[in-house]
Formats: C-alpha cells, structure tokens, sequence
C-alpha cells in the first residue's frame, strides 16, 4: 500500500531501501524477509513522507506520499 501511494515501481522500492528486488517481491508476497529489510522499506517510503498507522482501528492503514518530502 506505501508503494502504491508512491507510485513506486517494486524497483522503485528496492533501489531507494538498497535491497534486491527479489527481496521487495518475496515481502509483498508474504514470505519471510529479515527485520532489517522491512526497515529499510518503511524508511525508504518514509523519507517521502508516508505515514504508516501501527495501532487502533486504522492500524495497518497507509496515509500519505502524495507531496514531494
């Protein structure tokens, strides 16, 4: 959901956390990937600006991404 709010290709993604691609495409699709992969992904959508909601009846949701950071 972060991706597409970016509109960010899954290479978009891998190039801007430094990780493979196979690494983005094995998250998405709910394979096991390490927990500092999946930093690197949240920071990398973080830095422009999306905001990812971890608790309450929105957790889970993604907010954001739609202005340059």
């Amino acid at each position: 959901m972060g991706r597409a709010a970016l509109s960010w290709s899954r290479q978009d993604l891998a190039t801007a956390a430094d990780l493979g691609v196979a690494t983005v495409v094995r998250f998405e699709s709910g394979q096991q990937v390490s927990a500092d992969s999946v930093t690197a992904m949240r920071s990398a959508m973080e830095a422009k600006r999306v905001k990812f909601v971890d608790k309450g009846t929105l957790a889970g949701a993604v907010v954001g991404g739609l202005r340059p950071a």
